[in-house]
């Protein structure tokens, strides 16, 4: 017997599984195709929060989570011997004409007064970046300290290590035993739609590359809508694209060819690095672009946490926390914008 069970092993379930281990509950997660066969078991893995302004709550949700990350992955790579890749790396942005400038200024204020002693946004001049740098008509970047990396595939290995080394379960299959929660991606988001008949979410398609080039202790860069990801493996991840309409979920197309063509006139020493895996796969998105948090509506006992989308791995440790909160404590401290009671009436 357990207390929770958690459907689901991708980000959101196995960072609640670990959680609840923590907190002294027995646990079980159970999913058909094992950890990380979703979106979770992609290549990028970038840490990153959304701009400083104008600030609303999951904007304070998701600082919040980010600054937990360090202590929450030290935790989980200690007790799992296994390195989820985590590194506070920051990020660079290049600023390509003076409106930019005039708009990071702003938030560059905007940060000081929100993200306070946590970290910073700010404004530099490109040479201070050196030799790993986009190009940037202003000769200016934006640098935050926010940011950070996990190497997604490494993360979950680890998460799973863990779990199963504080004595919790993960199987293929199962039957629910006490709480149960539904971390089940966007395939999830469409059961949940038509168990409620109305509009949910559903998944969005995202394709990568990853590049044998090692820039690992580089700030991941965010440029011409590209994330540049160096993880401390040597590897090297470019992504992604946002397609709502798709036929073939794991399959790479010329949209990806497209992105790598891009890469590698910003970042022209990818030219010559070998492409060693192309990555397509679905992330779940909930129709407010927000995590989906809260009791299932009408199904007593059950809870959901979906929809994590592009932000999955950075909210976890906050989500794990705030769905735990509830399910184990019965305080419900789930910020309005992302609980399922917007789902009602």
């Amino acid at each position: 017997m357990v207390d929770v069970t958690v459907r689901g092993a991708g980000i959101f379930g196995l960072a609640i599984a670990w959680k609840a281990l923590q907190r002294g509950a027995r646990v079980r997660v159970i999913d058909p195709n094992g950890p990380g066969s979703g979106a979770s078991g992609g290549i990028v893995g970038a840490l990153q929060p959304h701009v400083p302004d104008p600030w609303n709550a999951l904007k304070q949700y998701q600082l919040e989570s980010l600054i937990e990350a360090r202590e929450f992955w030290e935790g989980v790579d200690a007790t799992s011997g296994v390195s989820s890749g985590f590194a506070r790396v920051g990020r660079l942005q290049p600023l390509m004409n003076e409106r930019d400038v005039a708009l990071a200024r702003e938030r560059d204020v905007a940060a000081r007064a929100n993200w306070g002693e946590s970290a910073s946004w700010e404004i530099i001049d490109a040479r201070q970046a050196g030799n790993w740098c986009p190009p940037s008509p202003t000769g200016l970047l934006v640098h935050d300290t926010l940011s950070a990396i996990v190497h997604p595939r490494d993360a979950i290995r680890s998460l799973a290590t863990a779990i199963r080394a504080r004595g919790g379960e993960i199987s293929a299959d199962g039957s629910d035993h006490g709480q149960v929660i539904w971390a089940t991606g966007w395939k999830g988001l469409l059961k949940l739609e038509a168990a409620l008949g109305r509009p949910v979410g559903g998944g969005v398609k995202g394709q990568a590359a990853l590049f044998r080039h090692d820039a690992g202790g580089q700030p991941q860069i965010f440029a011409d809508g590209l994330h540049f990801v160096p993880h401390l493996d040597g590897t090297l991840a470019i992504g992604s694209t946002s397609e709502r309409d798709f036929a073939a979920p794991a399959t790479t197309d010329d949209l990806l060819n497209d992105i790598i063509r891009r890469a590698g006139e910003i970042m022209p020493a990818l030219t010559e690095a070998t492409i060693i895996e192309r990555w397509a796969g679905v992330r779940p998105r909930c129709v407010s672009r927000a995590p989906l948090l809260g009791p299932w509506p009408g199904r007593l006992g059950h809870h959901v946490a979906n929809g994590g989308f592009k932000i999955g791995f950075g909210v976890a440790p906050k989500v794990a926390e705030t769905i735990l909160d509830l399910v184990l404590e019965g305080v419900d401290s789930i910020p309005p914008e992302l609980h399922t009671e917007r789902l009602s009436g």
